[in-house]
């Protein structure tokens, strides 16, 4: 396992002392955690999934130290897995960005890895799904008992990222085809424009030879015998 690029001890630290009034801290802690984890890396599933669980444990471990009667621990595994959502729409809005821009400069779907890019969007939600259920089957008990009904829910009512991924790879899909059918159409009425004016092209060639053969015929008749 990589070395975690976010602060670990503060992200325990909150959770730790954290009450059930401070959700929306909990939730803006850990997406700020999980994108500081993602920086410096390559977007690909695996490092995605590497830095998930990273921030999953770390959430865990705070929420372990915090098991008191007036907390409730699945609350706050609930925060946790708000904010790595969260986290992972940016994520998302990055693939995003980076394939409209290729779309607009007409590139092909077909392309290796850009099919990839598309297939990875789709494993968005798998991929946390994958992530939280490592951090939460490596917490032992009490805290496996409180992860269970987390997972129970992610798996009912799905991300919000995963969500939002299916929808963005199905439009780039459109986005690249509809992009690709402009350029081959724009492509077709170049070559019908150039098949139109080959008959004109050939008049013109045609008119130019004779014009040279008429320019000789007439530069020999005025030329004077010795």
């Amino acid at each position: 396992m990589s070395k975690p690029m976010f602060d670990v001890d503060a992200l325990i630290a909150q959770f730790e002392s954290a009450t059930a009034q401070q959700g929306a801290q909990l939730r803006k802690a850990t997406t700020e955690a999980t994108l500081a984890a993602l920086q410096g890396r390559e977007l690909t599933l695996k490092n995605i999934r590497g830095a998930l669980k990273q921030v999953a444990e770390a959430a865990s471990t705070g929420v372990a130290k915090n098991m008191t009667a007036k907390v409730d621990p699945e609350s706050l595994l609930d925060q946790a897995v708000a904010g790595m959502d969260a986290a992972m729409l940016k994520a998302v809005e990055a693939n995003r960005v980076a394939l409209s821009t290729l779309a607009t400069q007409g590139a092909d779907l077909r392309e290796k890895h850009l099919s990839k890019a598309l297939s990875d969007l789709e494993k968005m939600e798998d991929t946390l799904f994958s992530a939280v259920k490592k951090a939460a089957a490596g917490a032992g008990e009490p805290m496996a008992g409180a992860w269970g009904p987390v997972l129970e829910k992610m798996q009912a009512g799905g991300t919000l990222s995963g969500a939002k991924a299916a929808a963005t790879a199905e439009q780039m899909t459109e986005q690249m085809q509809t992009a690709l059918r402009t350029t081959r159409a724009a492509s077709l009425r170049a070559a019908q424009a150039l098949a139109e004016s080959y008959t004109a092209m050939v008049s013109g060639v045609l008119i130019g030879m004779s014009d040279a053969l008429q320019g000789g015929a007439a530069a020999k008749k005025s030329t004077p015998r010795k």
